[in-house]
């Protein structure tokens, strides 16, 4: 279970207190730039963990559990830091968790029939558009351009959030489909 690519799952785990104390707690810009090498190193131990996972044949069930909720925990603590500070909106927060929490149970329905369930090609596409998001929203320049990636980036969040959540539930119909008693 202790393989290189569990390890660098729990690293990212563990660097997101990390991130939210710096970025909370530590003066602007210094703490910005600190909180967006802290996210930056996090998020490439996503590809890392994965790559170096599928390479060296180390895909454990721990992992395709683990790696999806670090990403989770990682971009939705800074979510709610801008939300906390006023950069974004509490309506894009709800659906970007809301959609973790759907796919959440689904994966808990899943796991209670012995099924694992590993991310789809939408949901990384959509944690690639988040982690872009947050690094821009991280750094927060002032400048128009910026201000503008900021916002196409935040879109189209949401949108692959969406489009990820309604390809995930479509491929995994079946986990729901069985009528279970629960008396």
């Amino acid at each position: 279970m202790w393989n290189i690519a569990n390890k660098l799952t729990m690293l990212r785990m563990l660097l997101v207190p990390v991130y939210v104390l710096v970025f909370c707690l530590v003066p602007e810009p210094v703490g910005r730039y600190i909180a967006f090498v802290i996210f930056a190193v996090a998020s490439y131990t996503d590809r890392l963990d994965g790559k170096l996972a599928r390479e060296r044949n180390l895909v454990t069930n721990f992992g395709k559990f683990m790696d999806p909720l670090a990403d989770k925990l990682l971009v939705i603590s800074a979510l709610i830091c801008f939300v906390e500070n006023g950069q974004l909106a509490g309506w894009i927060l709800i659906i970007l968790v809301g959609r973790e929490f759907i796919i959440s149970g689904f994966r808990l329905v899943a796991a209670a029939r012995g099924i694992v369930i590993a991310a789809g090609i939408w949901g990384k596409l959509k944690t690639v558009a988040q982690m872009i998001m947050v690094m821009l929203m991280i750094l927060n320049f002032p400048w128009g351009w910026y201000q503008i990636l900021i916002i196409i980036f935040t879109w189209l969040s949401v949108i692959l959030t969406l489009v990820s959540l309604a390809d995930y539930i479509w491929n995994n119909r079946k986990v729901l489909s069985e009528e279970e008693s629960y008396e």
